[in-house]
């Protein structure tokens, strides 16, 4: 993909523009890609290497946690892209992980960056896997979040748990998030709740709700990519910084262990009475320790 077939339109990165400097107020973008346009949020820093940030199952932009994404974008520039026919973006639904991969690069290539930091949460930490496997020289750091290796315990559980949690979600009134990525103690519902306001904070300008076409076809290439063949993660050397909570049900937390031990340079992080969403939960200790991890 070259910067030839690209059309971008991003006047928060150019010279001499001030980045804005909240997740909450900060404008969808477009880039073309090949003849599909990409929806996206930038903002922050221009200097230094940016962090390019991918989405969880069923993510559009409004679903991250504007506490983590200002806490990261503080110190850097930040690049959150929703997924080909996911949210504002057109195109259909990549059917594996590897073909969402093969878009993330894609995109990248497209805005010019050599050299970004990948943060990946569940489904994007799969993503990550891939394209520092696929393109080593376009990453410089990994922050790999609520995720696991392919082939990774449970990961074929996926889908039979989000449905079962989101019916179970809609019948008491929560948002499945609550359920999916919190724990079920006082303090994991408290939390939860916490969490669900802070996605409301964005009044105007709110991305597009994903389809369910194309959340069924994420859950496939989830539920593929966990009967998948484990990979070798040694071939992934760049630092990673592997975190979650102590108890994810969604990708168990020995994932996480897992993929502490298998990558040759890892830093773990697990975060107490916390789900799968922990970076979320405990946001308030991950983004110090992600800042610190990117600076190093």
């Amino acid at each position: 993909m070259t910067d030839q077939n690209a059309r971008h339109r991003d006047d928060a990165a150019s010279p001499g523009v001030a980045p804005t400097t909240s997740w909450t107020t900060v404008a969808n973008q477009t880039i073309s890609v090949d003849g599909t346009d990409f929806v996206y949020r930038a903002y922050g820093p221009t200097e230094g290497t940016p962090v390019v940030f991918l989405n969880h199952l069923g993510a559009t932009l409004d679903n991250w946690d504007p506490r983590v994404v200002d806490g990261i974008a503080a110190k850097h520039r930040v690049l959150v892209i929703d997924n080909r026919g996911v949210g504002g973006s057109g195109g259909t639904t990549p059917a594996t992980i590897e073909e969402m991969a093969h878009d993330a690069i894609a995109v990248i290539d497209a805005f010019g960056y050599e050299k970004v930091d990948l943060l990946g949460f569940s489904m994007g930490g799969f993503i990550a896997q891939v394209i520092a496997a696929e393109r080593p020289a376009l990453v410089r750091k990994l922050i790999l979040a609520g995720t696991g290796p392919a082939g990774g315990e449970g990961i074929d559980k996926v889908t039979r748990l989000t449905y079962t949690d989101s019916i179970t979600a809609v019948l008491t009134g929560k948002d499945p998030k609550q359920n999916l990525f919190f724990t079920r103690t006082a303090n994991g519902k408290a939390q939860s709740r916490e969490f669900i306001t802070r996605l409301g904070e964005r009044a105007t300008d709110r991305d597009k709700k994903i389809s369910l076409g194309a959340f069924r076809t994420q859950l496939r290439a989830i539920h593929t990519w966990g009967l998948s063949e484990p990979a070798d993660l040694s071939l992934i050397t760049q630092p990673a910084l592997v975190a979650n909570g102590d108890d994810d049900r969604m990708v168990p937390t020995s994932n996480t262990y897992d993929l502490a031990r298998r990558l040759p340079n890892a830093t773990l992080r697990i975060y107490t009475d916390a789900g799968h969403g922990g970076i979320f939960q405990a946001h308030d200790q991950f983004v110090p320790a992600a800042l610190e991890f990117l600076a190093a």
